[in-house]
């Protein structure tokens, strides 16, 4: 789900996002968790779906995700406007191929193999352990 998050979301839209991927995590939280959030990332390539959410001529597209209990959230800018694009663990899937791609709903973003993705690694591996973390509680082993 891809929402306008430009301005204040509405109490509906807010309340629906909580609902796929979890409430934020609280200010004490965040602290033991060493951070929820990544530094600024450069997008590299997206589907042709998720391409108009962002800027179309040469300029540098960037993204930062946070980490929620039961999912993330992928923030995109497209010149003044915000979009939010809401994930689900159980919708994720991240591939590291020359810097890192999460593809989910059909739709896929690929960040580029730079600076700032490389200080962004423990974030990756923090999330990469929510997940699995997430996954445990539903046993998907066969009978």
């Amino acid at each position: 789900m891809i929402v306008d998050s430009t301005y204040v979301l509405k109490k509906e839209t807010r309340e629906l996002i909580n609902d796929i991927v979890g409430k934020p995590y609280s200010f004490l939280q965040s602290i033991k968790m060493r951070g929820i959030g990544c530094k600024r990332m450069i997008i590299d390539e997206v589907s042709p779906n998720l391409s108009k959410y962002l800027n179309q001529i040469s300029d540098v597209n960037y993204a930062n995700i946070e980490l929620r209990s039961k999912g993330i959230l992928i923030y995109m800018n497209k010149g003044l406007k915000n979009f939010t694009w809401a994930i689900p663990f159980y919708q994720l899937v991240i591939y590291k191929i020359n810097g890192s791609s999460i593809h989910a709903q059909g739709r896929f973003i690929h960040f580029r193999n730079n600076k700032t993705f490389k200080e962004n690694k423990a974030f990756f591996d923090k999330l990469l352990n929510e997940k699995v973390n997430f996954d445990k509680q539903y046993n998907f082993r066969p009978v």
